[in-house]
């Protein structure tokens, strides 16, 4: 078995003014979603582990967005960029900065509900899907594109998390 992790090396800046730290839980791999996301037509998703780990070079320096209300996603509001990314069990985990100086409002909003509350959910292009007639459709492609900060109860994957790191 071979496992491996991939990350972007920014050097560590103490006190820097623009990096909080971050690190979630972006989805679950081999896990059918438990709602359909944004895209699939109605249905539900399960994101193959092959299909994940090919992805992880496309999910770094990708950026992390918001939508005011915490409810879904808006590519145009980014708050933060992804410079780590790993399948470690049925968890694909990501971790990197947000620009809490040019955004505190939404790093406020985050420190006063994350961990408790919070989410993520993944943007992909050139998903390829191995049954478009399946109900459950099985990603065995894909692109990320980004993610999105959100409400755990809104994520397609309630199994996500956000925290902001120590």
């Amino acid at each position: 078995m071979r496992l491996e992790a991939m990350s972007v090396k920014i050097p560590h800046v103490k006190g820097h003014p623009n990096r909080l730290p971050f690190e979630g839980i972006l989805t679950l791999v081999d896990t059918a979603s438990d709602k359909a996301p944004a895209g699939a037509r109605g249905h539900r998703v399960i994101l193959t582990r092959s299909a994940a780990e090919a992805a992880l070079p496309s999910l770094l320096g990708m950026a992390v967005d918001y939508r005011p209300g915490w409810d879904g996603h808006d590519a145009k509001r980014k708050i933060g960029l992804i410079t780590d990314a790993d399948v470690v069990g049925r968890r694909l985990t990501v971790s990197g900065y947000l620009y809490a100086r040019d955004f505190p409002e939404a790093a406020e909003a985050i420190r006063a509900s994350a961990p408790r509350s919070m989410g993520m959910s993944y943007e992909l292009a050139d998903a390829q899907v191995a049954d478009m007639r399946a109900e459950v459709w099985r990603l065995t492609r894909a692109t990320f594109t980004g993610a999105a900060i959100l409400l755990r109860d809104k994520a397609a994957y309630l199994g996500t998390s956000f925290r902001l790191a120590s």
